[in-house]
């Protein structure tokens, strides 16, 4: 079984390969009591990857690694500059189930492969405060690297890395590094050994032979011309540019280069939104796989937003190609949400119930709310995992790759953002506007909760869409942003009310049915009946001060 270690380090620039540890005494380093020498480790790491280096790609880096007091697999998931997840498996003679799900969003169907071993003769120095604690590992790396596939080149060097105790101040690192500075040191210009080993050992590229030219007739010397008929050139050439986006779209496997130049067109900027949107779900996989907290809300929100930029800006992005990506895109949403709002409406009826005086309590209430609350649980954390490994999510991510490779633009692309994209917001406001109004003019009952229900829905895709327009329209969409939110956020609650009020009477008709006193139920729900009634009372008032700032 994995387990994950949280790595803060910073590496430094050492002398070339055999030469002395370029370490000064570090005993003076504020805090630091004590230099213990760990004498050297032998370590012999081997590094995989898919043959056109998608986990680099994206900064992460799987290993099997022997020597040490840590042998065993090693994946690296980065989290913030110098910060990283070590996820860790015991040692096999193949890459563990595991840590290739972790990175299954990333490589997809292809191969893991060894692409470069790194043997490093590591002398370790742990730096203690006066009460013999770990503060810091000190290490200097000598390190020779060996490709493995890609190239058949090697490169040796020297590096110090300084590792911060688990728990330990990152401030700390700030001391140290100030001393090592002073010794001449610098950061090193590789963000890890692997990518160093990968820049030191690839083949060198040789200059570019120049083009041929082509003999006519007459002996001249010209371009060579084109062959074969404008219109199948044409077609073939169309052809050729889709097969090429899906192609590269897959090897890159969701994590292209980013664009040349700041967005300047409306499709530019949509564009970048929906990578944004792509790019997260892809980065957010392994976290829920690994149940990180918030990280499967984080990714629904992810194909949500996705889904409702391709319906906002349907004039930008072609819908007869983005339409049937929503339908997937909504499909996950629901994968991913099959437990979450079960939860929450479980926390809801939790913090209403601890709200209540003991003396309306009568009644195993709490017990009930847990068993209603376990029995409606699918069991969706083994599902859910199963999603992410199947086809059909994989399918999706492949999709989005080619989306965004290869984007179904349409003639209002090319336009300048500041009409494109601010029509299409103000569409989108509009429906929010109507549908407040229908709500607002509906007396207090089911219709009503249904029409803010469909408010507070619209209110969002307005939200996404003015998301993606801030960078065009500035302040304007960033106001509206702020805006949606904060209707989105009263409409919520309202619609959280209904929810909780629907499982209060199915908890009373359980408890009924059981003998039990349903007392605490009533309570509970006349409680949320005044809850949502005063989030329709403020919903003129609020929408009345929205509506007076207008859209973009």
């Amino acid at each position: 079984m994995a387990d994950t270690k949280r790595e803060i380090e910073r590496k430094y620039e050492g002398p070339p390969a055999g030469g002395d540890a370029p370490l000064p005494d570090l005993t003076d380093v504020p805090g630091v009591s004590g230099v213990i020498d760990k004498g050297v480790a032998e370590l012999d790491a081997i590094y995989y990857d898919t043959a056109d280096q998608r986990l680099a790609t994206a900064s992460l880096t799987l290993r099997r690694r022997t020597g040490g007091d840590d042998a065993g697999w090693h994946l690296k998931l980065p989290v913030s500059e110098g910060v990283r997840d070590e996820i860790r498996a015991p040692l096999s003679d193949t890459v563990p189930e595991d840590l290739t799900a972790l990175v299954r969003s990333r490589i997809r169907e292809a191969e893991l492969v060894p692409v470069v071993r790194l043997l490093s003769a590591r002398d370790v120095r742990h730096l203690v405060d006066a009460s013999g604690t770990l503060l810091a590992e000190v290490s200097v790396d000598r390190v020779r690297a060996e490709r493995l596939s890609g190239g058949a080149g090697s490169a040796e060097w020297t590096e110090i890395e300084v590792e911060l105790a688990d728990d330990g101040d990152p401030a700390f690192l700030d001391k140290v590094e100030k001393k090592l500075r002073k010794a001449g040191l610098t950061r090193s210009a590789s963000a890890s050994k692997l990518a160093k080993a990968l820049d030191d050992t690839a083949p060198r590229k040789s200059a570019k032979p120049e083009k041929a030219e082509k003999t006519g007739k007459d002996g001249k010397t010209g371009k060579a011309e084109k062959t074969g008929k404008a219109g199948k050139a044409d077609k073939a050439g169309k052809a050729d540019k889709v097969a090429d986006a899906s192609t590269a779209a897959t090897a890159t496997a969701a994590k292209p280069e980013p664009p040349d130049s700041a967005p300047r067109t409306a499709g530019d900027h949509v564009l970048a939104y929906v990578r944004a949107q792509r790019d997260a779900i892809v980065e957010l996989d392994p976290a829920v796989r690994r149940d990180v907290p918030d990280s499967v809300h984080r990714m629904r929100v992810a194909t949500r937003r996705l889904r409702s930029t391709f319906r906002s800006y349907g004039k930008i992005l072609d819908r007869t190609v983005t339409d049937p990506i929503g339908v997937e895109l909504k499909w996950l949403a629901a994968e991913l949400g099959v437990d979450r709002d079960q939860e929450v409406l479980t926390e809801h009826l939790t913090a209403a119930l601890d709200d209540l005086p003991s003396d309306l309590v009568t009644g195993p209430v709490q017990a009930r709310v847990s068993a209603w609350s376990g029995a409606r649980r699918s069991g969706s954390r083994q599902r859910l995992i199963a999603v992410l490994d199947g086809k059909r999510y994989l399918d999706l991510l492949t999709t989005l790759d080619t989306l965004v490779a290869g984007p179904p633009l349409l003639e209002a692309a090319s336009k300048k953002p500041e009409k494109v994209i601010a029509k299409a917001v103000r569409k989108d406001f509009k429906k929010v506007a109507d549908l407040v109004g229908e709500a607002l003019e509906l007396p207090p009952g089911s219709e009503r909760d249904l029409a803010m229900h469909d408010a507070r829905k619209k209110a969002k895709r307005t939200r996404y869409a003015a998301e993606a327009a801030t960078p065009a329209l500035g302040n304007p969409a960033a106001d509206l942003v702020k805006s949606m939110k904060s209707l989105q956020t009263l409409l919520g609650d309202h619609q959280d009310s209904v929810m909780v009020r629907g499982a209060l009477r199915e908890l009373a008709t359980e408890a009924h049915e059981a003998g039990e006193n349903a007392f605490t139920y009533g309570v509970l729900y006349g409680r949320q009946e005044q809850h949502a009634a005063a989030l329709e009372a403020a919903l003129p008032g609020e929408w009345e001060a929205i509506e007076d700032k207008g859209a973009v």
